[in-house]
C-alpha cells in the first residue's frame, strides 16, 4: 500500500567526491531509524528557482520517496509503501 506523506526527517547520507555521487544511509523517522539498502533512482527538478532532489529508496521491505530542497537543505518524506497491493 502506498500512502502519501508530507513529513519532515532526518538523513544521513554521503558524497564520493570521485564519482560526485550522493547516497542516503539512513532516514530517522518518528524516533525510528531505517537503513537503506538500496537507491532505486534519483532524479531532481526545479520550481521556480528551487531544484529539488526526489530519491527513491529500500529499507527492508519498505520503499521510502525523499525530497532534498537544495535552498534549505531539509528533508521530507513524500511517500511509504510496504509494496502490497493498495
Amino acid at each position: 500500500m502506498i500512502q502519501q506523506i508530507c513529513a519532515p526527517v532526518s538523513v544521513i547520507f554521503s558524497f564520493n567526491h570521485q564519482t560526485r555521487v550522493i547516497k542516503p544511509e539512513k532516514i530517522i523517522w518518528d524516533s525510528k531509524i531505517y537503513f537503506i539498502s538500496k537507491v532505486g533512482f534519483h532524479h531532481s527538478f526545479r520550481q521556480g528557482s528551487t531544484r529539488f532532489h526526489i530519491f527513491s529508496v529500500v529499507s527492508n521491505n519498505l520503499f521510502f520517496r525523499l525530497s532534498l530542497n537544495t535552498d534549505t537543505l531539509f528533508w521530507n518524506l513524500e511517500e511509504i509503501s510496504d509494496g502490497l497491493p493498495d
